[in-house]
C-alpha cells in the first residue's frame, strides 16, 4: 500500500513549496491537493479555514498519507494548532500534520542584521499574528512588521503576475511597509504564492534588503524532521511518484499549476463532502 506525504494548499501556491521539497527529497511518494474550488482562504474566518482544512486533511488520511504538510500560510495560521491539538488525537493519533510558519520562524532571525523583519502575507495570515508570535519566541530581539497584500493572490491566480497592474500593487505595498518601518533589512514572503512576484518585488526594493521565500526552508525542515522521526520515515513509501488533485477544474489547475511547480502538472478532480 502506498503511503505518500500529503502536500496541501488552498490553491496553487503550495506548489512553490512542493517544488523545493521534491528537489530535496525526490525519493518519497507525494500527493498534492489544491482546494481551488474554495480558494482563496486568506479572507475567510478562522472557523471556515479550520473546517475546510480539516476536510482536506481527512481526505489525505483516507488516501493513506500518514504525514501531511500544510503548505499554506493561512491554513497553518488559522487551522494547524486546532487540528494538531484537538482533531488529530481523535482522527488518527499516529499521523502528523505540520505547517510552514514554525520552520520559517525558527530561522528567519538569522537573516537580519538590523533586527527588523518585514512580513508580507494575506489578511488572514497577518490578522492571526502568528508570525510575530512565533518569530519572537525564537528571536525575542527581532521587531516584526507585518503588512497584508490582499491583491497579490488574485493577481497571481488570474495569471496577471507579469502585468503592469501587478507592478502597481507590488510597489504600493512595499512602499507602505518600508515607509512604516524603514529599518527593515529582511522581508519574508509569508504566502506561498508570492515567489511568482519575486522579480517585481526585487525591482521595487532598495538595495541591501533580503527577500526570503519559504520553499527551501520548509524542505530543509522536513528533511530534518524525517531524520529525527525514523518511525515516520520508515512507513513512508519511496517510489518517487507524485499525484496531483484539485477540487476544481483539472485543466485549469494544470495550466496555472505548471508555472508554480516549474514543471508540467497533470491533476485529477476530487470531490470533498460530495461537492
Amino acid at each position: 500500500m502506498s503511503r505518500p506525504i500529503g502536500i496541501f494548499d488552498s490553491g496553487y501556491g503550495g506548489l512553490t513549496v512542493f517544488r523545493s521539497i521534491a528537489e530535496r527529497l525526490p525519493q518519497y511518494d507525494y500527493l498534492y491537493l489544491g482546494d481551488n474550488a474554495r480558494a482563496p482562504y486568506g479572507s475567510r474566518s478562522f472557523d471556515t479555514v479550520h473546517q475546510y482544512t480539516l476536510e482536506c486533511v481527512e481526505w489525505f488520511f483516507s488516501m493513506g498519507c500518514p504525514l501531511v504538510i500544510l503548505a499554506c500560510n493561512t491554513a497553518s495560521a488559522k487551522a494547524l494548532r486546532t487540528i494538531q491539538q484537538r482533531d488529530l488525537p481523535l482522527l488518527a493519533p499516529a499521523n502528523r500534520v505540520l505547517g510552514v510558519i514554525r520552520p520559517t520562524a525558527e530561522v528567519v532571525g538569522n537573516y537580519t542584521q538590523s533586527r527588523h523583519v518585514g512580513v508580507l502575507g494575506t489578511r488572514g495570515t497577518v490578522g492571526s499574528d502568528s508570525y510575530r508570535i512565533e518569530i519572537n519566541h525564537f528571536f525575542p530581539d527581532v521587531q516584526v512588521h507585518q503588512h497584508a497584500c490582499p491583491m497579490w493572490v488574485p493577481l497571481i491566480e488570474n495569471g496577471e503576475y507579469q502585468s503592469q497592474g501587478a507592478d502597481f500593487f507590488v510597489k504600493k505595498d512595499l512602499d507602505t511597509l518600508l515607509t512604516a518601518a524603514p529599518e527593515i533589512d529582511t522581508i519574508l514572503l509569508a504566502c506561498t504564492h508570492y515567489p511568482l512576484l519575486l522579480s517585481k518585488i526585487r525591482k521595487y526594493l532598495p538595495a541591501g534588503i533580503r527577500v526570503v521565500a519559504q520553499g527551501d526552508i520548509v524542505a530543509t525542515s522536513l528533511a530534518g524532521y524525517l531524520v529525527r522521526h525514523p518511525e515516520m520515515d520508515s512507513i513512508l513509501t519511496k517510489g518517487g511518484n507524485t499525484s496531483y488533485f484539485t477540487t476544481d477544474d483539472p485543466a485549469d489547475f494544470d495550466l496555472h499549476g505548471s508555472a508554480f511547480r516549474g514543471a508540467a502538472v497533470r491533476s485529477q478532480h476530487v470531490a470533498l463532502n460530495g461537492k
